[in-house]
């Protein structure tokens, strides 16, 4: 096992990535969907999607609030072009999440 594997765990299923009609269609539509920002809070503050949480992958605690949540649930992960969101994906996804949908293009594309 890799040093990489160990820490963000095997990716054994897949992300999708959404354009952002799509994104916003589930966002509507799937009762435990959660709209999750992996930018950095100064750019949060520059405008986020509503009643989206926000979780800085460049945070020392990324990997240990990812873990707090709800494997369970369908997971709409954005930034702002869609490259970070992806990489958050493919962590969650090797640490067992299995409903998870990256922003084609990021917030810039919406």
């Amino acid at each position: 096992m890799s040093l990489f594997q160990s820490l963000f765990g095997t990716a054994n299923s897949k992300y999708q990535n959404i354009k952002a009609e799509e994104f916003l269609k589930i966002a509507e539509n799937t009762t435990d969907a959660i709209i999750l920002d992996v930018r950095t809070p100064a750019e949060v503050a520059g405008g986020k999607l509503p009643g989206s949480m926000n979780i800085d992958i460049f945070s020392r605690s990324f990997l240990a609030n990812i873990d707090k949540l709800d494997k369970e649930k369908t997971y709409l992960v954005y930034c702002r072009s869609g490259n970070r969101s992806g990489q958050a994906c493919n962590i969650m996804a090797g640490r067992g999440f299995t409903k998870l949908y990256n922003l084609s293009g990021g917030i810039t594309g919406m």
